[in-house]
């Protein structure tokens, strides 16, 4: 396996652009420079190169940079399933707190950047700087919720909501990194999406064509540009109806 790609570095979280979103707010700019120490690294990943793989020993949680990531399970019949997907300025790696080991395999769908930030050294400063604690425990939550809401898309929603739902869920969490609340580039393909919502290709194809042809959406390949956001909160408040 060839060497990670690595680079050491300082730091300056209080100047990184995503600090808000990947740092405790609540920090004063002596605890923030107490947590960019513990950043031993920053890491470049290729398209479609792991970050890390399913039975790997955990030590680090990334923080996303740059670049897009999916989460991975593989079946007991050999299938994949896609389990999250990871943008920038959020946490990668959580799936190993539990048992010492990463339970999925994380995969760059772009060329990316991260941070490392390495749990023990994390753990030590959390004792000493009580909102980067309670700023992993929000991070964990927020998984929490993800896989709730998972099981949710999953256990009630049919596909056009699923669909709806997911597509909303991106746009609000691009918007929040100062992006387009309207206009969007799918980093994940059809079928990825697919595996995540629990849904066959052709039938992703078809709503994406579905939501174009009732001009809620304009798709040109990965490009989407959504014309009416109502409309798809309309189709998701569907399952609650």
């Amino acid at each position: 396996m060839p060497c990670p790609n690595f680079s050491t570095l300082k730091v300056n979280c209080s100047n990184c652009n995503l600090r808000d979103l990947c740092m405790p707010v609540e920090a004063d700019i002596d605890e923030l420079e107490s947590i960019a120490g513990l950043i031993s690294a920053r890491r470049k990943l290729k398209r479609g190169e792991l970050l890390y793989s399913h039975g790997e020993p955990f030590s680090n949680l990334y923080a996303v940079r740059t670049g897009f990531f999916k989460t991975v399970v593989t079946s007991s019949d050999g299938r994949d399933q896609v389990t999250g997907f990871h943008m920038a300025g959020e946490i990668v790696g959580l799936d190993g707190i539990v048992d010492d080991q990463h339970s999925c395999d994380a995969v760059a769908l772009e060329d990316a950047e991260i941070c490392v930030l390495p749990y023990a050294r994390m753990a030590d400063i959390s004792r000493k700087v009580p909102a980067l604690q309670t700023h992993v425990h929000k991070l964990m939550s927020r998984e929490i919720v993800r896989d709730q809401n998972m099981m949710l898309l999953l256990g009630s929603m049919r596909a056009e909501e699923r669909l709806a739902a997911f597509l909303l869920n991106l746009v609000q969490r691009l918007h929040v990194r100062g992006l387009s609340q309207s206009e969007l580039v799918l980093r994940m393909t059809r079928e990825e999406i697919g595996s995540y919502l629990g849904l066959k290709l052709e039938t992703v194809s078809r709503m994406f064509s579905r939501f174009a042809d009732e001009g809620i959406m304009e798709v040109r390949q990965r490009h989407v540009r959504i014309i009416d956001p109502e409309a798809l909160e309309r189709i998701v408040n569907q399952s609650g109806a």
